[in-house]
This record gives structure tokens, C-alpha cells and sequence, in this order.
């Protein structure tokens, strides 16, 4: 615990120091919700890279590695394959219109208070989802290291994510999501260099060893994966739901130009895809190293703290007190950063998109930083309150689910949008509505929530995740309701 804290001090102290600095640099509302446009391309991407980079993608990754193996390198594979579409389709396009949410895009064509109020609902129904893995994985660390009830170390991360919005808006939350992802780099290669050491540098040894300990199944789908249908819909959800990620989206407005917009989201590719080549060296020394040793696993044979601290045990193992004190404190880092990301583009959804949008009356630019931040404190409030019951779920997991909401709500309409002149204001509504209502009912009555959070024995939908059959729905709709007025246009005499 002391170790822990030498890490978790001096971080803290700098993160606030950052949010002070930030809020005296932020003199404008274009300050605090898109640091002024003036944020470069590589600075954008190591904090793009630091936004997607979460307690799912770090402490999830590693725990589902060592839980089942393969099923985890679906998720890398799955969420990176959306980075290249995310360049090619959204990033130059967002910033030329100085758009940074869903319901922004759609103003552009369509003067709808329902269509922006429906938009905002799922682009938050996204955030809070994303939320809740953030703050699952921040209690389970903060209750291991030092023995904290899980509702006090939500509680504190709530708080501390409310401050770096509230104080410092988007430049602060930039400059943390740089940091932190400069040492979530560094840390993941220390324990990728500590486990290949173990096996002589050879990758090949490594999984040999984990295959002697859990058989050629390791390298194989799991059963929660052996269902083609579910991993299908896994990789579309994932795939697809990065290109409708509310705070990834926001952050192509910090940047000057649609050229420094497409850069940052390459380059930010490459930074992730290269963390996840990592992952998989920290996910495979963990099956092939942590079983050997017996402190860290309770009487019941599971790992201490859950299945999610696999990377802080392996730490312990390879570099003992100091590296895992480390690790604990980047990991921490990450959530705060990811959650204070997060936490703003819900904000922003409410106050930008719903407080100001809906009214009709103009907002000025004080009263929605106010809004913001009053935002900032119900979002808070309310991840709270949902991630106590979501605490045994896999990170990972939930992250997915997460993302086949914004992969079914958020990209379709969005999609259509900037590339359908066709798509009609009935259109959008119908794909907005269909993809957010078919997505959420799914994953209710799907094992995630019917089983495993309500506890019914039997789940009314079959597959936990709901993207392959949500998606095509949601686009489906979209093109019915503009149908009318795409055969009108057809028909118009020129």
C-alpha cells in the first residue's frame, strides 16, 4: 500500500495541477469544449489514443486473456479494424463541419428538437455504459490495494472525474489523456519485456507454456465465442462502434484543420494497434506465470480482487513492490483520464445538445459551461450508482456491450448523414430510434443483464451481444422512412 501511494500521490497532485493551469487557459466556451481548436495532430493522437486505451483495454484485456485465452484478442482485433474506417469516413468530414457530436452533424440538415433529443439520449446511453466499465475497474483496484469498501473507491473516482471536467473542460482532460497515454505505453512494454524475459525473449516458448497449462484450447474461441452468430455480432459491434464513440468523436474538433484531423487518427491507429501486440505478451505471461504462485489466489482458487487485476499480480510477480505500485497508479491514471473524457462528452450531450438545443431561446456560452458542469455531477452520481451493479461483470465485456450501442445508435444515422442526401428527417429519426431501442432491449433481455445482473435463469435473447442484428435494423429503418422522399426527389421535374 505504501509503495502504491509513492505512484498514486505524485500522479494525482500533477493531474490537478494540469486542471488548474487548464482552467486558466480556458477563457471561452470554445475553450472548454474543444480546447480551442488548437491542439496538433500528434498531440490529438496520444490523446485519442489515451481516450480508447481504458481500464477495459488494459486491466479488461489482461483479465479476459488469462480467463479465456483467444476470446480476448477478438476484442483487440475487433476494436482496432474500426481505426482505419474512423480515418477514412469520419475524421476529416467532422472536423470540416466543426462538428463534435451526433446530434451536431444532424443539425447541419435537419432543424429537428426531436431528432436532437434523441440522438443525445443514446449518444449518453453510450457514455454511461463506457462509464460504468471506467468505474468498475477503478473500484476493484482501489479496494485491493488498500482495502477500501467498493462504494468508497467509486465514490472517490466520481468525485475526482467530476473535478477534472468541471475545473479544467477539454484542454485539461486533453493534457491528462497525453500523459497518461505516454505511460500506459511504457508501462505495458515493461510488462511485456518482464514476461518475454522469463521465456528467453521467445514469444513461441511463451505459449507453449500457456498451453501446457490450459491446452491447445488457450489459442482457440471459448465458449462464450464458439457461436458463430455471437462473434459475429462481437466484431460488428466493435468494429463499428468506435465510429460512434460520443468522446472519440468530440476530439476531432480540438484539432486546426481536417488534414491535422485525419493525421491524429492514423497515428493514433498505429499507437494502438502497437499496445495491444503488448497486450497479448501481458495476457499470456499472466496464464502462463500467475497459476504457479498461490498468494495470488484466494481459498477458492480465483484471483484477489477479481479477474480484472490479472496485469497487477503479474506486476507484482515480475518487478515486486515497486512495478505493481506503478502499474496500479498508470492504471488509475488511465480510468481518470478515460472517465473525465467521457464525462465531458456527456455533458456536453446535455448541455449543448439538450439544455441549449431544445430551448427557444439563445443559450449563451456561461450558461452552458454551467450546465456542463451540473451535468458533470449527475453523470457522476449516476455511474456510481449503476456500476455497484455491474461490479462482477468483466470490463471487457461490458465494454463491448457499450460499443454495439454506439456501433447500432450512433454510426448509422451518423453515416448517413454525411454521405445520403437521400436520408430524410422521418429517415433519421427511424434509424436513430430503431438502432438505440433494438440494441438496448437486446442487451437487457441477453445473458448480460436477464441472467447475470436480474438474475433470471434463462435469457429471452440468446446472444449477449446485440450488434449484427441491431445494426442492419437501424439502417433499414433509416432507408424505409426516407423512401418517400428519395422517390419524390426521383420524380421532381428539373
Amino acid at each position: 500500500m505504501s509503495t502504491a501511494l509513492l505512484f498514486f500521490l505524485p500522479l494525482l497532485v500533477l493531474t490537478l495541477a494540469i486542471c488548474h493551469l487548464a482552467a486558466r487557459s480556458s477563457q471561452s466556451a470554445g475553450d472548454f469544449f474543444s480546447a480551442g481548436n488548437r491542439i496538433g495532430p500528434w498531440q490529438n493522437a496520444l490523446a485519442l489514443a489515451g481516450d480508447y486505451l481504458s481500464a477495459a483495454a488494459f486491466l479488461g484485456a489482461a483479465g479476459l486473456y488469462f480467463a479465456a485465452g483467444y476470446d480476448s484478442l477478438v476484442y483487440a482485433v475487433g476494436t482496432l479494424a474500426g481505426w482505419p474506417l474512423l480515418m477514412l469516413l469520419l475524421a476529416g468530414k467532422l472536423r470540416q463541419l466543426g462538428c463534435f457530436t451526433v446530434s451536431d452533424v444532424l443539425a447541419q440538415r435537419f432543424a429537428s428538437r426531436r431528432l436532437r433529443a434523441l440522438t443525445a439520449t443514446s449518444s449518453l446511453l453510450v457514455t454511461l455504459f463506457y462509464l460504468i466499465v471506467q468505474m468498475v475497474g477503478a473500484g476493484k483496484l482501489i479496494e485491493l490495494l488498500f482495502g477500501l469498501p467498493y462504494l468508497a473507491a467509486v465514490a472517490l473516482v466520481a468525485l475526482l472525474m467530476v473535478g477534472y471536467v468541471a475545473i479544467g473542460g477539454m484542454l485539461a482532460t486533453t493534457w491528462v489523456q497525453m500523459i497518461k497515454a505516454v505511460l500506459l505505453l511504457l508501462c505495458g512494454a515493461m510488462l511485456a519485456w518482464g514476461v518475454l524475459a522469463q521465456f528467453g525473449f521467445s514469444a513461441p516458448a511463451l505459449f507453449a507454456a500457456a498451453t501446457q497449462l490450459r491446452g491447445d484450447a488457450v489459442l482457440l474461441p471459448g465458449a462464450a465465442l464458439s457461436d458463430p452468430v455471437e462473434l459475429l455480432s462481437l466484431g460488428l459491434g466493435l468494429t463499428l462502434g468506435l465510429l460512434g464513440l460520443p468522446h472519440v468523436l468530440m476530439r476531432f474538433l480540438t484539432v486546426p484543420d481536417a488534414r491535422a484531423a485525419r493525421r491524429s487518427a492514423a497515428i493514433a491507429t498505429l499507437l494502438v494497434g502497437g499496445f495491444f501486440c503488448l497486450n497479448i505478451l501481458i495476457g499470456y505471461g499472466a496464464i502462463a506465470l500467475l497459476p504457479a504462485h498461490p498468494a495470488f489466489f484466494d481459498a477458492g482458487g480465483k484471483l484477489l480482487g477479481g479477474g480484472n487485476m490479472a496485469a497487477l499480480h503479474l506486476a507484482s510477480l515480475l518487478g515486486g513492490a515497486p512495478l505493481a505500485g506503478l502499474v496500479a497508479a498508470v492504471a488509475f491514471a488511465t480510468i481518470l483520464a478515460v472517465v473525465s473524457g467521457l464525462t465531458l462528452a456527456g455533458a456536453a450531450a446535455i448541455s449543448h445538445d439538450l439544455w441549449a438545443g431544445l430551448q427557444h431561446r439563445a443559450v449563451s456560452a456561461a450558461e452552458k459551461q454551467r450546465v456542463s458542469r451540473y451535468a458533470a455531477l449527475a453523470l457522476g452520481l449516476l455511474a456510481l450508482l449503476l456500476s455497484t451493479l455491474f461490479q462482477q461483470q468483466n470490463i471487457a465485456f461490458v465494454m463491448g456491450l457499450a460499443f454495439a450501442i454506439a456501433a447500432s445508435a450512433n454510426f448509422p444515422v451518423l453515416l448517413l448523414a454525411l454521405y445520403w442526401r437521400d436520408l430524410s428527417e422521418r429517415g433519421a429519426l427511424a434509424c436513430a430510434a430503431c438502432g438505440m431501442l433494438a440494441s438496448s432491449v437486446l442487451i437487457v433481455l441477453g445473458p448480460a443483464v436477464w441472467v447475470a445482473v436480474l438474475g433470471f435463469e434463462e435469457p429471452l435473447f440468446p446472444w449477449s451481444n446485440p450488434a449484427l442484428f441491431a445494426v442492419p435494423l437501424a439502417f433499414a429503418a433509416g432507408l424505409l422512412g426516407s423512401q418517400r422522399h428519395a422517390l419524390f426527389r426521383k420524380v421532381k421535374p428539373q
